[in-house]
């Protein structure tokens, strides 16, 4: 999760009830798989003293920063939401060195094309031969 990732802040209020999905997010970013992936990325703690609500905020590789409310949001949906971030940057990176345009535009008539199928399905009719 952390190769995709430039910075991670967590901020919460330790005596807020709300903290669990930073505290577990916390965890996973300080996993040792996680930090081997991306050594160079910050994690940053800071610990309010405000009702300000549970955050996380994430600066991608590429600059682009994206708030998530930890209020009601599990670390977990978080964590996907980063992956499939990452892995959407990961295909554009692969287009642009490939020296492909970026985004991909799709024309609406081959998105209305029949696809064929890949699998045959054979029927036979029950016939007696007597």
């Amino acid at each position: 999760m952390l190769k995709f990732l430039s910075r991670v802040r967590i901020e919460f209020n330790a005596l807020d009830p709300r903290t669990a999905s930073c505290m577990e997010f916390l965890a996973q970013c300080n996993a040792p798989k996680a930090k081997e992936s991306n050594p160079a990325c910050q994690i940053q703690v800071k610990r309010r003293t405000d009702d300000h609500p549970p955050q996380i905020t994430v600066t991608f590789v590429n600059g682009v920063e994206e708030v998530y409310d930890a209020t009601y949001t599990p670390a977990q949906t978080i964590r996907t939401m980063i992956l499939d971030k990452g892995q959407f940057l990961e295909t554009e990176q692969m287009f642009r060195e490939a020296g492909e345009a970026w985004p991909v535009f799709i024309p609406e008539e081959e998105l209305r094309q029949h696809a064929p199928g890949t699998k045959f399905v054979l029927q036979f009719d029950e016939e007696v031969i007597a």
